[in-house]
């Protein structure tokens, strides 16, 4: 059976995304896309699942799982992808360079291209089955806006801008001397 490779056009990650790094439970990646790319993948899921139901054991049996996809609002679809060590999509720049640096802020706020495929599976039950997507690779447009900051890049008053100003400590006012702890009436003696 053909891969029908999809690339979605820009696209922002939204949440936690674990894409040069595992996280907890391996690597993912999950984003929002529109519903044109649903709209191709769910006539191509028919075709995908007639394949895979010529493959059932007891079609009369079989459990269809959801789609690898699911609306989040009005003509949105959130879309999730995960992966093993062996089955890393290539991640490049916007000049197709590879990126390497796993210390990239790749992140939630990142804007990136995806390029994925739809494949048939078969649970080893031999009467689940439905489709799911497999990440082909990523291309980096930019990344996270706030994801990470680079501390050597800002100078104080960049600093200052950040925060603004708000009611508290001032370098400018003499600083805070300490109460003296008050005295017992009484002294103990030590013995």
């Amino acid at each position: 059976m053909p891969k029908n490779v999809h690339v979605t056009d820009e696209i922002k990650l939204e949440g936690f995304q674990a894409i040069l790094e595992p996280g907890k439970f391996g690597y993912s990646l999950s984003a929002v896309v529109d519903n044109t790319i649903i709209d191709k993948l769910e006539t191509e899921r028919a075709d995908v699942l007639k394949w895979a139901e010529g493959k059932l054991k007891n079609p009369k049996r079989a459990t269809l799982k959801p789609t690898p996809w699911e609306e989040v609002a009005d003509g949105k679809y959130k879309i999730k992808f995960s992966w093993g060590e062996d089955k890393r999509p290539g991640v490049v720049d916007t000049e197709g360079t590879p990126v390497t640096d796993t210390k990239t802020p790749l992140y939630g706020g990142s804007t990136v291209k995806l390029g994925f495929f739809q494949k048939p599976y078969i649970l080893r039950d031999g009467v689940t089955y439905g489709s799911s997507l497999k990440l082909l690779g990523v291309q980096v447009i930019a990344v996270g806006e706030g994801a990470a900051v680079d501390t050597d890049s800002m100078d104080e008053e960049q600093v200052a801008d950040m925060f603004g100003t708000t009611q508290g400590f001032r370098t400018s006012e003499p600083k805070p001397v300490a109460a003296p702890a008050p005295e017992d009436e009484e002294e103990e003696e030590d013995f």
